[in-house]
């Protein structure tokens, strides 16, 4: 039996926040606590005034020239220590002008080093412990062990606190030495002469117990609605048996909203799951709309893909029970949900939807919308390796996004930071330091979690599929005129490495929603194996680390051969790789390598079909160069099919000991 749902806030309440936060006017730390858990103010349209940011140690080589108009260093990657400025011995973190209130920190690596935190100009600060001791669930004011966590226990690392410190003034938070790596802070600047009240680092009696209803429901109660039964609602089953190219609709009038969608989900086996949950499309109009504000296949709209895995967070989950959705739909007129089967089999499930009279009037909020997309937002060569996951103008609110990724070959595919650029901003407010960092985990670690704002649902090691997502509320992204958000993606399509997006956003009703529908046949079957490689090589057999291809124009164009290389990483001496050498006619070859060196590459010998092939090969240079031709000695083959062995067996003593190895050319010289 599930355990109760605590009530968190009564939902007149909610609407008199709403109201409040529209007329800037006063917010109690009961409201802030609100923002944490009530879809409901996803939905109001954001005041002028009101922004959503981010403090991180990203790599401050990352910058934007507004003479030339061009990115530079976009890609940069020392993301682990970068800070605002040096005061003494400590080292500012982020700086802030209220009134404003911080939703969530993070960090990869927190240590012993004390981390302050100061408000309104008090030359005390009102936090004042180690950094360890922000994410351990025990250390005051911050002991719910719901909202301060630290992932190691399920394998994934990183840690993440939930927690609202309101300011009116101004933030400033400093770090001492040993502080550790790592860090974001994301806030939220209200409209001014916004009151709010300035956090002391005690919590009022009522406070806390506010809190620890927030706590208690993420600890026990995620699957249910955070709301709990709305008066007035109504739930509808839909039972849906379709034909392939069949649909099914249901329509609502309103004023209401769109509270809850679940649906049971059972298939024969994991590939029907996967084939139906990306062939069964899931679409929502709202009044007057042009286009459907939803438009998603319907596995992905639960926030995971492909096919059925098994979590629970805040917003959406896949449980043994079926399949929920409680993101928040209001719309004035009337809805029209549809279903529709673009598989090529017929398709069964129930579909049971949820709604109930609007808290307030229409007047003021904005349509949910959610859309799935791949590779719609090209961008500028000086962008890269940016992906966008969504672009929108109009006034609303960014409230998460489900990453879909396939990386066939391996190796970590998700090094880029996020990026979020507000209102037509130049630089992004938003700028992180890796995409685990963004979904709230660390180091690429390839372990399942799920907590209530974000999960990592689905994962092969980093080599196959990945499911990732991150929800906001309490730091929901606000914007009046256009929000870009971006993740960037280090391994190109090339490579087999292929991006799925969920956006989950909030508009106006003359806001412009871009992104259109994606036919069936791009939705399921392009996530194809793929064997590792590159260059035209191909990789046969078992290996230790990653090979990838290797774009290496960017170390002298034309000086490799197709300007690109099979890049081996990851591996330890005595590791092995074994590459398809084919032959085309039976004779005796000389054999000539053309490979790569650098700091961080290894000492290699070469082996055909187990048979030395010249001697070892040192691949230590202090900078990245082609190696020129490397003689691997005279071989009889036979026509057909044969492995060539590339083996590390240690480095150069002045090396980066990395056992890098890369491949660009192999040449076959007849010999007569």
């Amino acid at each position: 039996m599930r355990t109760p749902r605590p009530r968190l806030m009564p939902l007149a309440a909610v609407a008199a926040l709403a109201c409040a936060a529209q007329a800037a006017e006063t917010l109690t730390y009961a409201d802030l606590i609100a923002r944490m858990t009530r879809p409901e103010l996803l939905a109001v349209l954001p005041p002028a005034g009101e922004a959503c940011a981010q403090w991180s140690s990203y790599d401050r080589a990352s910058r934007y020239d507004a003479a030339t108009d061009k990115y530079v260093n976009w890609d940069a990657n020392g993301d682990g220590n970068g800070v605002i400025r040096t005061e003494g011995d400590a080292v500012v973190m982020a700086e802030m002008q209220g009134p404003g209130c911080i939703f969530r920190i993070w960090s990869a690596l927190s240590q012993q080093g004390r981390v302050k935190i100061y408000l309104d100009g008090n030359p005390e600060p009102v936090v004042n412990l180690p950094f360890k001791e922000y994410f351990t669930g025990k250390t005051a004011p911050f002991d719910f062990p719901a909202l301060s966590y630290h992932l190691e226990e399920q394998g994934s690392r990183g840690e993440n606190l939930y927690f609202p410190i309101p300011y009116g003034k101004s933030c400033k938070i400093t770090a001492e030495k040993g502080w550790g790596a790592y860090y974001h802070f994301n806030y939220v600047t209200f409209p001014p002469g916004t009151n709010v009240p300035t956090f002391t680092g005690v919590l009022a009696p009522e406070d806390r117990a506010a809190l620890a209803a927030v706590n208690a429901f993420m600890r026990d109660g995620l699957g249910g609605d955070p709301a709990g039964p709305r008066q007035g609602e109504e739930t509808a089953a839909l039972p849906i048996a379709l034909a392939p190219g069949a649909a099914t609709s249901l329509a609502i009038e309103g004023p209401r909203a769109i509270t809850a969608i679940k649906a049971a989900l059972r298939f024969e086996n994991r590939a029907a799951e996967e084939a139906a949950l990306r062939g069964l499309l899931l679409a929502i109009e709202f009044d007057s709309l042009a286009a459907p504000a939803v438009w998603c296949p319907l596995g992905d709209f639960f926030g995971t893909a492909p096919g059925i895995n098994r979590y629970r967070s805040l917003m959406t989950g896949m449980t043994p029970e079926g399949a929920y959705a409680y993101w928040y739909m209001p719309f004035e007129k009337h809805a029209t949900i549809r279903i529709v089967n673009e598989d090529a089999v017929p398709r069964g499930l129930e579909l049971r939807i949820t709604h109930a009279p609007l808290g307030r009037p229409f007047a003021g909020l904005g349509y949910f919308h959610a859309k799935w997309h791949r590779d719609i937002f090209p961008l500028p060569r000086d962008r890269a390796p940016d992906w966008t996951m969504l672009r929108t103008s109009g006034r609303g609110r960014f409230a998460g996004v489900m990453l879909h990724v396939w990386n066939p070959r391996g190796g970590w595919w998700g090094e880029g930071d996020e990026k979020f650029f507000v209102d037509g901003e130049k630089f992004p407010s938003t700028i992180g330091t890796g995409s685990e960092d963004y979904f709230g985990y660390a180091w690429c670690h390839p372990g399942l979690f799920q907590r209530p704002y974000h999960a990592q649902t689905m994962t092969q090691d980093n080599r196959g599929h990945q499911s990732v997502l991150r929800w906001h509320l309490g730091d929901a992204v606000p914007f009046q005129k256009s929000f870009e958000a971006c993740i960037e993606k280090y391994y190109p399509n090339s490579r087999g490495t292929l991006y799925a997006c969920v956006a989950c956003w909030y508009l106006s009703p003359d806001g412009v929603d871009p992104i259109g529908p994606t036919p069936a046949a791009e939705r399921h079957g392009y996530a194809v194996p793929l064997p590792p490689g590159g260059a035209g090589f191909e990789v046969v057999g078992q290996f230790r680390g990653s090979v990838e291809e290797q774009d290496m124009a960017g170390w002298g164009a034309g000086k490799w051969h197709g300007d690109r290389q099979l890049w081996w990483t990851g591996a330890r001496p005595g590791d092995t790789l074994d590459i398809r050498l084919n032959v085309a006619e039976t004779g005796t070859y000389k054999v000539t390598a053309h490979l790569t060196k650098a700091v961080d590459y290894g000492i290699v010998r070469f082996f055909i079909d187990k048979l030395e092939a010249g001697g070892p090969i040192d691949l230590y240079n202090d900078g990245v160069v082609p190696s020129g031709p490397v003689d691997l000695g005279t071989h009889r083959l036979e026509k057909g099919a044969h492995t060539l062995t590339v083996k590390i067996t240690g480095a150069n003593d002045k090396a980066v000991k990395g056992y890098m190895f890369g491949l660009h050319r192999l040449v076959l010289d007849s010999v007569k």
